[in-house]
């Protein structure tokens, strides 16, 4: 199956131009979401859509290497 890529949809948290709230939430959401339901579930994969459609890839691996150092400031 091939990686179809989509824009994320419409958030009305977040209804300015700057998006980087919205980025930042579905990171942490996506990371919440795994926590409590596991790796893989379906639910999660929307926020993780989001987020590699929002968020500069530099962002995420920022966060990836902080979380794995257990210096991330978001709290997941």
């Amino acid at each position: 199956m091939a990686y179809e890529p989509k824009t994320a949809p419409f958030d009305p948290r977040f209804p300015n131009q700057n998006q980087t709230k919205y980025c930042y939430q579905s990171y942490l959401d996506f990371h919440r979401c795994e926590k409590v339901k596991g790796q893989g579930d379906q639910v999660c994969k929307y926020f993780k859509g989001v987020f590699s459609s929002m968020c500069p890839n530099s962002w995420v691996e920022k966060w990836d290497t902080q979380r794995e150092e257990g210096t991330f400031a978001g709290r997941i």
